[in-house]
């Protein structure tokens, strides 16, 4: 039977483990066991929270046109709804800049809305 010699393979798995985890803290930087579970846990720390940031993202869309719509005194809620009965189609993102950047548009859309 012939040997198998893995030596490079099993050694460029580990070098890019520990790659990934440069920057970590402590043992998890250096040590391949420590490193392994600290990249397989960065892992689902970021797929978590890429769903998370989508979540976090809308609702400070929403603060944003909460508060734009409050100084023309119109709520959110009666304000989203307003749009979607005029069939005015302009998403959360869009309102939010303008409700942020350009008030003065945004109020015109508001003064449709009422």
């Amino acid at each position: 039977m012939v040997r198998v010699k893995r030596g490079k393979s099993a050694h460029k798995r580990r070098k890019n483990i520990l790659k990934h985890t440069k920057g970590f803290r402590w043992g998890r930087k250096s040590k391949y066991a420590l490193a392994k579970d600290a990249f397989k846990h960065a892992g689902r720390y970021a797929y978590r929270d890429r769903r998370t940031k989508k979540r976090e993202i809308r609702k400070l869309w929403q603060i944003k046109i909460n508060a734009g719509g409050k100084k023309q005194g119109l709520s959110y809620n009666k304000l989203i709804h307003g749009l979607k009965e005029k069939k005015i189609e302009i998403d959360r993102k869009i309102l939010a800049q303008l409700a942020e950047k350009y008030p003065e548009i945004f109020e015109k859309i508001i003064e449709q809305v009422k």
